[in-house]
């Protein structure tokens, strides 16, 4: 079409438009810009035209409402809704990931026993035992995030637990990363669960590392801190914390994704070179140790992670040690076994046989009730927590003692509710075995539990 017939039309529509706008009121109409320190600001703003006596357009004369707040509030809820939507799912998906995880990790320990006197074999054995060692810690990682792995807190001194984690990096992030310890003389204890704590620090770490390929320094910090604020979610927080900062010198976190590095499965880095789970976990900890984590980051500049743990009540912390892996330790009582998984259950029973118990089996709540009733006699009673039928496994060991008072009871599970745990801690006095759990561990807290010894 020749210029010379839209030049004019074209013309036309913005005269128009400049006419409309300068004669027409407005009402709530929202815009965002930024102010003098870069942040983005919401605002609302009503106005009418303002005229001269001849007619002429003057300007506009209105108001304008900061509706800054009220967005970053909407966000943060949403942004809430959305993980604990994914904190839901990936609960679930772990929750069935671990049944068949207890069958794999469980069974190759009985074929690697078999293959002792087969080198070649037992490669292959250990290379699947690792393989579901993986796979475990993986679905950890989940059920952290997810706010469902129980937790076992106490008070620790968490200046030691740092120093301890602190040897544990040197070999994880090589020589061309320097650590640093600035660590507080008057750090209070915190009340947390030291191996998450570690795992958590180990998380932050390497993602500095990551962020570090051609070297860099990470330092390590405590202080103490008095938190009154709102946290990223739009929860309040408020009170005594610990905080634990770990500060790297690398590229940093670029502004456009900084709200989407604590959900699962998100990661910046290429195919095959991580899960996208580490900070996830840590945010998932955090929230269900009590306390929060935030970023502060730049690009180029580096990034510090601040993680902010409750203060304990208490005068002494426990020094953090690490623990040798239990023998399998044997027995001769019956053991009530109450799992609906056909596969887990035909694992756990091999297993208790191999180690010495005899075993009664039922598949729900109301198929051990029955036998209960029927006057079976046993000794311990291990049952599954998540079970179909209308009866979980907290209410089947109520039912069961309310019919043999003093009955002992060990609970296990893929993941846990709010049945045995409340504001992510184990009730007093239950004991659990998470699965995936191998034969040693069973072993031993089948012993504690029949030993009335509290639960580890």
């Amino acid at each position: 079409m020749p210029p010379s017939t839209t030049t004019p039309s074209r013309r036309n529509g913005a005269r128009t438009w400049r006419c409309w706008i300068a004669t027409s009121r407005f009402r709530k109409f929202e815009y965002r810009g930024r102010d003098m320190t870069g942040r983005v600001r919401h605002f609302s703003v009503n106005g009418q035209p303002v005229f001269a006596a001849d007619g002429r357009f003057m300007g506009y004369r209105g108001s304008a409402t900061d509706l800054t707040e009220q967005h970053e509030t909407e966000e943060r809820l949403r942004q809430s809704q959305k993980m604990d939507a994914i904190g839901q799912l990936t609960g679930g998906v772990a929750h069935d990931f671990n049944n068949v995880l207890t069958v794999i990790t469980g069974t190759i320990e009985i074929i690697q026993e078999g293959l002792a006197d087969r080198p070649q074999f037992a490669a292959i054995a250990q290379l699947i035992d690792d393989a579901a060692a993986r796979g475990a810690e993986i679905t950890s990682q989940l059920l952290t995030f997810a706010r469902r792995q129980p937790l076992e807190p106490r008070e620790i001194d968490v200046n030691a637990l740092v120093v301890e984690t602190a040897k544990l990096l040197k070999p994880i992030l090589g020589e061309h990363i320097e650590i640093v310890t600035r660590l507080a003389d008057d750090a209070w204890s915190a009340m947390a669960d030291p191996s998450q704590l570690s795992s958590a620090i180990v998380n932050l770490a390497v993602n500095a590392r990551d962020a570090m390929p051609d070297g860099g320094r990470l330092t390590l910090e405590t202080a103490n801190r008095e938190l009154d604020g709102v946290r990223s979610d739009g929860d309040v927080i408020r009170g005594a914390f610990v905080m634990i900062a770990v500060t790297d010198t690398g590229h940093g976190i670029p502004a456009d994704i900084r709200e989407r590095v604590f959900e699962p499965f998100f990661t910046t880095k290429g195919v095959g070179r991580g899960t996208g789970l580490g900070l996830s976990m840590v945010y998932g900890f955090a929230r269900q140790t009590g306390g929060t984590v935030a970023i502060e980051s730049e690009e180029g500049q580096g990034t510090v992670m601040r993680l902010f743990l409750p203060r304990s009540e208490g005068e002494a912390a426990t020094r953090t040690g690490s623990a040798q892996a239990p023998a399998a330790a044997r027995g001769h009582e019956t053991i009530l076994v109450v799992e609906d998984d056909p596969l887990v259950q035909g694992y756990v029973i091999a297993q208790l046989g191999s180690l010495g118990y005899r075993t009664l089996v039922a598949g729900d709540g109301a198929a051990a009730l029955a036998l209960v009733d029927q006057g079976a006699s046993f000794d311990l009673l291990f049952t599954d927590i998540i079970m179909p039928g209308g009866m979980n496994g907290r209410e089947l060991a109520e039912a069961v003692r309310l019919r043999r008072p003093g009955a002992r009871v060990l609970y296990t599970s893929g993941y846990t509710d709010n049945t045995i745990v409340h504001e992510g801690h184990l009730d007093p006095g239950v004991a659990l075995l998470q699965k995936p759990y191998r034969k040693s561990e069973l072993s031993q807290k089948i012993r504690e539990v029949l030993a009335g010894e509290p639960a580890a």
